[in-house]
């Protein structure tokens, strides 16, 4: 795709640019020679200044969400599926006449032109894969652009500390697919990446659908045979899959796992012959996330070689596992799990060393947790040891309407055990300061609230001035 202001001859508005599915994608946009503004909530409640400077110095105008920024029927305002239509800009967008796309059509449109499309679907991992991919296409010179729901630590820098996106004149775009919202059936990947299958937002029965449509567009599916759910759809795809799994028969196996605190090593299996490799992120999980980075990069024509020396040099996401630091013996680690499958990976990773756990997990809405409420409370009940804490606030609520069926309250008297209710975030965040000692490991743990890090960044000062 050309990177000239003439690929884009109308002005974008993004309604939250500052959101993490907007921000990449608002990004990009500009990287490529359009013009951008932007409204945020945030901005207006001057919270996260840091993230919107970033965004100035890209050369995208910043308005209140007041409906003032946008005045022309030129004007494509973008807006994520959680924008309501009493939003002020949505209003003046309807009173202007300008056209509106949902973050999903715009990333799509995008996905959908590009000359290698490679898109990473699951429930889990999607965007540790998707930042994997990008590294080892970047590392091995292909120049990709990646859209990603997370900040990658390999294209971080001072000038860009918002790293959610990288601007390429290569031929691939990688980007992870969304399936919550059911806008996966827009993508039409040539190579897909398929983690797993597993409660989220919907139904197993809807997430068999979508998954199975995804991946059957694809020319080349990269596909997890280790889980079960996902293996079961390879027998329904037109083309036989490249298949990856741990410790068992794949075209991509890893074996011989040896843990390390922020690490991890392994055996791949592929093509007869047996390579160690080691990642810079720790966890079973991430293995099982290389294996699907490298049989993508493989299917974009990276050698196999060259693709396990650049994975080798992956620093990972923030907040995906993200050791924030250590005070007095205690440390505090920053992680995105937010449904079962993503938090037990955390907890099995951490359960692999000494050291008790003292977990905040936020929900990160009403509405998912009330889908997840049974699965997360299994998940809590095997994955928690006997002496760790689990303190839960109440859930994300960033206005509008919602129906709060279910709460933290409900979620922690089926839970037992070390669990506590605390309404107040800042209050169970002191409540689990107040309990650290040397050689505890408290994980800050939620989705969709920026301020989750600067809460696990406030809790490790808190924790080296008790424990001086």
């Amino acid at each position: 795709m050309e990177s000239t202001k003439s690929s884009f001859p109308n002005p974008y508005f993004f309604v939250g640019v500052g959101g993490s599915g907007m921000m990449p994608l608002a990004m990009i946009l500009a990287g490529r020679g359009a013009a951008v503004s932007g409204s945020d909530r945030s901005l207006d409640q001057a919270r996260l200044p840091a993230k919107f400077e970033a965004l100035r110095a890209l050369g995208i105008d910043l308005f209140p969400q007041d409906g003032s920024g946008i005045v022309s029927a030129d004007q494509i305002v973008v807006a994520s599926a959680a924008i309501e239509a009493t939003v002020a800009d949505i209003v003046a967008a309807d009173a202007v006449g300008a056209k509106r796309l949902s973050r999903a059509q715009l990333l799509a449109d995008l996905f959908n032109a590009s000359d290698l499309p490679i898109g990473v679907a699951g429930t889990s991992g999607k965007s540790t894969v998707t930042g994997m991919i990008g590294w080892i296409l970047h590392a091995t010179g292909r120049d990709p652009t990646v859209m990603n729901g997370a900040v990658m630590k390999n294209f971080a820098a001072p000038q860009a500390p918002f790293a959610s996106a990288l601007v390429g004149g290569g031929a691939a775009f990688v980007s992870e697919v969304d399936e919550s919202d059911g806008s996966i059936a827009l993508y039409a990947p040539k190579i897909a990446v398929l983690n797993n299958v597993s409660l989220d937002h919907k139904s197993l029965e809807e997430l068999r659908a979508l998954f199975g449509d995804f991946a059957g567009k694809a020319e080349t599916v990269i596909l997890n045979i280790g889980d079960e759910e996902t293996a079961a759809l390879a027998a329904a795809l037109p083309r036989a899959p490249v298949t990856f799994a741990i410790e068992a028969a794949a075209d991509l196996a890893a074996a011989n796992l040896a843990p390390e605190p922020f690490a991890i090593a392994f055996d791949l299996v592929a093509d007869g012959e047996t390579h160690r490799v080691r990642l810079s992120v720790p966890g079973r999980h991430n293995v099982s996330n290389a294996l699907a980075a490298i049989g993508a990069a493989r299917a974009a024509g990276v050698p196999l070689a060259d693709a396990i020396a650049a994975v080798a040099g992956f620093t990972g996401l923030k907040r995906r596992f993200e050791l924030v630091g250590e005070a007095s013996g205690v440390a505090v680690i920053d992680d995105f799990g937010h449904n079962p499958d993503k938090i037990a990976a955390t907890l099995d990773t951490l359960h692999a060393f000494p050291g008790r756990l003292l977990v905040l997990f936020q929900p990160h809405g009403y509405g998912p947790l009330k889908v997840m409420r049974h699965a997360l409370v299994a998940m809590f009940r095997e994955k928690l040891g006997p002496d760790d804490i689990l303190v839960l606030p109440d859930p994300v609520y960033q206005g509008g309407t919602v129906t709060r069926e279910v709460t933290s309250a409900d979620l922690i008297a089926d839970i037992g055990g070390l669990s506590r209710h605390i309404p107040d975030r800042a209050e169970a965040a002191a409540a689990l300061v107040a309990e650290a000692r040397p050689g505890d490991r408290v994980i800050v743990m939620g989705a969709r609230d920026d301020t989750l890090s600067q809460l696990a960044a406030d809790m490790l000062t808190q924790i080296g001035r008790r424990l001086v």
